[in-house]
């Protein structure tokens, strides 16, 4: 594993559209690129380098004026939303110099979503957001977390999320159980989107439920298909779909599907986002609750316990490796395969589909 690094040319998740009410500033931090981000009069999500071309003062700590421009706290610059600066109010009477513009950012908006590009618009290519079209879906109930800043490097989350054997025991007594990490692994490698992507499949029959997910499901024994998919450097979609016994694919079906979003901050942080999305009506063990009710009110536990751990993974770089190597198992195989794909990604080579070893 390449430890604190990260991909500059991806597509990452600025935050939820909801996030972004018109003339309000956000500055930010993605990989390692100040930012400041707001959604204009016209309803247009902009991004700009967050810092004013005359002393480096955040734009983020300015103000949107009633025209629309954005003025620094500083020394009063102001700029349109195409980052052109139109008015200096220490030289009203000079022309603007033609290099006082700011540095924009790629953004899009799509499913709810606001992503951006931090890194070489030269280098987007084919790659685009991959879509989430479940987000805003009226037959799904859909729930998205608070940012969670995570003091790691956003890889341990990805391969955390590709990687379930470490639902026993660091889920054990709630969504894991040894059983789990017995389960048969498939691995499919594609493209999403112009987006290099890894999934795995995880099929079982007549296994029997952990506590969490009798609760958020009411069945105890189950057949069951579990996939965890990297559908690009930021985001990873988790879909769990189960059913009694030779039920599956039938009006029994019930699930959920998860998306995690990992933003980097820098080398040693990252933003965790989840969704949850639940179709509507689907009920849990509880009948006074839904099935989404129920997901939304105990999954945090669940976050908080991959969390503890990623947090102690990390402070791990912080020593001299002294003969160390991981030793790797068939299951890792999802993993090696996205820090390959990582690897070329941060060498700026394109982002096609990477046959594992």
């Amino acid at each position: 594993m390449i430890a604190n690094t990260f991909v500059q040319n991806a597509w990452y998740v600025a935050g939820m559209a909801a996030e972004f009410e018109t003339n309000q500033l956000h500055g930010m931090v993605i990989a390692k690129k100040p930012i400041v981000i707001w959604r204009t009069g016209e309803g247009k999500v902009v991004a700009f380098d967050d810092r004013c071309v005359h002393k480096r003062m955040p734009l983020s700590c300015g103000k949107i004026l009633e025209n629309g421009t954005l003025e620094c706290s500083y020394h009063g610059f102001a700029y349109d939303a195409g980052g052109q600066c139109v008015a200096i109010p220490s030289q009203m009477d000079q022309p603007i110099p033609s290099r006082a513009k700011l540095r924009p950012f790629p953004v899009i908006e799509q499913d709810g979503v606001v992503w951006l590009w931090a890194g070489n618009p030269d280098q987007i290519g084919r790659a685009r957001p991959p879509r989430t079209p479940e987000f805003l879906n009226d037959a799904y109930d859909s729930y998205t977390c608070d940012p969670i800043y995570v003091p790691a490097n956003y890889r341990l989350l990805i391969e955390n999320l590709l990687d379930i054997t470490h639902f026993y025991p660091l889920h054990d007594g709630n969504i894991g159980d040894l059983a789990n990490s017995k389960i048969p692994i498939e691995f499919i490698e594609q493209e999403i989107d112009g987006n290099p992507s890894v999934k795995t499949i995880r099929r079982v029959q007549n296994y029997r439920h952990p506590p969490f997910l009798v609760e958020w499901f009411g069945y105890e024994v189950v057949d069951r298909e579990h996939t965890h998919c990297m559908m690009s450097p930021g985001i990873t979609r988790v879909q769990l779909r189960c059913a009694p016994p030779g039920k599956l694919g039938t009006e029994h079906e019930r699930g959920y599907i998860l998306h995690h979003s990992h933003t980097p901050v820098d080398e040693t942080n990252h933003i965790w986002r989840w969704t949850v999305t639940v179709r509507k009506g689907q009920p849990s063990l509880n009948p006074a609750k839904s099935s989404f009710e129920t997901i939304k009110e105990m999954f945090p536990a669940v976050v908080d316990q991959d969390r503890w751990a990623l947090e102690r993974q990390q402070k791990m770089f912080n020593y001299a490796e002294d003969g160390y190597a991981e030793v790797h198992l068939r299951s890792d195989r999802s993993i090696l395969t996205v820090r390959k794909i990582l690897e070329r990604l941060e060498k700026g080579q394109a982002a096609a589909p990477l046959q594992a070893a």
